[in-house]
C-alpha cells in the first residue's frame, strides 16, 4: 500500500486528494507547482476533507501528506502579494477554516500521522505539529517562516510548539525563522522519527496499518487526556483519567484486550 491516493485525471486538479481504503484515510495536499502553498480553495478543501474523516466511522487512523518535493511550504505568499489592500480580507478567508480543520483534527479519535517530506514551512508545521505522530525524510526542512513576511504563526503553531519544545525554543524558532532539517527536528521533538526519504511511504504506512489495527476510542481518550493535561491541575487531571478508564472499560476494545491478554494471544480490536 502506498500512502498517495488513487490519481485520476480530475482528481489531480483538485488542491487536496481524499481517499480512505482499510481504515485509513489519507488527506494529500495537491497544489505541487507551489510546494503545496496554501490558498483560499486549498484550505476549505482540506476542511472538507477533515470533516468527511471525523464523520466515517471506518476511518481509524489519518495520514497527512503532500505531492510532489514537498509537505507543505505555508501560506500562499504570491495570494497575499496579489491581494494588495485586500490580503486580510484573503487571510481571514483562510484562517478561519484553517482554524476548524486543526479543532476538528485534534477531536478525532482517530490518531493522525503527518508524514513530511522537503519543505516543512510556515502553516505546514502548524499542520505537522498539530497531528499526533510525525514521520520525516531525511530531506525534510522546517522552519516557522512567519515572521519573515512580517506576520504572526496560525494553525495553532503557538499553541504547539512550545510545548513540544519549551517556551524559549519556541520563540527561537518564531522569531528568527532559522531552517533546521530533520536530524535537529527529531533532537528537539517536532517527529517521532527520521528515515531515508525513499523509505518514508513505507514506514508511514507501516505505523498506520498498526494504529488502524488498534483500540481506536481509546486512542481518542489518550489523545483528549493528553490534550487537555496543561489546562488542568493534578486532581482535575486524576479525574479526567478516572472517567476516561471506565468508559474505556465498557467497551468492546477492553473486552477482547482483556481476553486476549488472559489468553496469551494478540488482541483482535474492532476499534469499538
Amino acid at each position: 500500500m502506498s500512502d498517495s491516493p488513487p490519481h485520476s485525471s480530475s482528481a489531480d486538479a483538485a488542491p487536496i486528494l481524499y481517499a480512505v481504503a482499510d481504515g485509513i484515510a489519507r488527506i494529500r495536499f495537491n497544489r505541487p507547482a507551489v510546494l503545496n502553498a496554501i490558498d483560499e480553495a486549498t484550505i476549505l478543501a482540506f476542511k472538507d476533507a477533515v470533516e468527511r474523516t471525523a464523520k466515517d466511522p471506518s476511518v481509524r487512523a489519518v495520514v497527512l501528506s503532500g505531492e510532489g518535493r514537498a509537505f507543505l511550504a505555508g501560506g500562499d505568499v504570491g495570494r497575499f502579494h496579489a491581494a494588495g489592500r485586500d490580503a486580510p480580507k484573503v487571510v481571514a478567508a483562510i484562517i478561519e477554516p484553517f482554524h476548524h480543520a486543526i479543532v476538528a483534527l485534534a477531536s478525532l479519535h482517530a490518531p493522525v500521522i503527518a508524514s513530511l517530506h522537503g519543505a516543512v514551512a510556515g502553516a505546514g508545521l502548524s499542520v505537522a505539529l498539530a497531528a499526533d505522530l510525525a514521520i520525516a525524510a531525511d530531506d525534510a526542512r522546517f522552519t516557522m517562516a512567519y515572521a519573515r513576511i512580517g506576520t504572526t504563526p496560525d494553525g495553532s503553531g503557538t499553541f504547539s510548539l512550545p510545548r513540544v519544545v519549551g517556551l524559549r525554543k519556541a520563540l527561537e524558532l518564531a522569531m528568527l525563522g532559522d531552517v533546521i532539517d530533520a536530524a535537529e527536528a527529531l533532537r528537539l521533538g517536532l517527529v517521532n522519527k527520521v528515515v531515508p526519504a525513499a523509505e518514508l511511504a513505507a514506514e508511514t504506512d507501516a505505523l498506520a496499518c498498526r494504529l488502524a489495527a488498534g483500540p481506536t476510542l481509546a486512542y481518542g481518550r489518550i489523545k483528549h487526556l493528553m490534550r487537555t493535561s496543561f489546562s488542568h491541575t493534578l486532581s482535575e487531571q486524576l479525574h479526567a483519567e478516572r472517567d476516561a478508564f471506565v468508559a474505556s472499560a465498557g467497551s468492546r476494545d477492553f473486552a477482547e484486550g482483556v481476553a486476549a491478554f488472559v489468553e496469551k494471544r494478540a488482541p483482535k480490536f474492532t476499534g469499538g
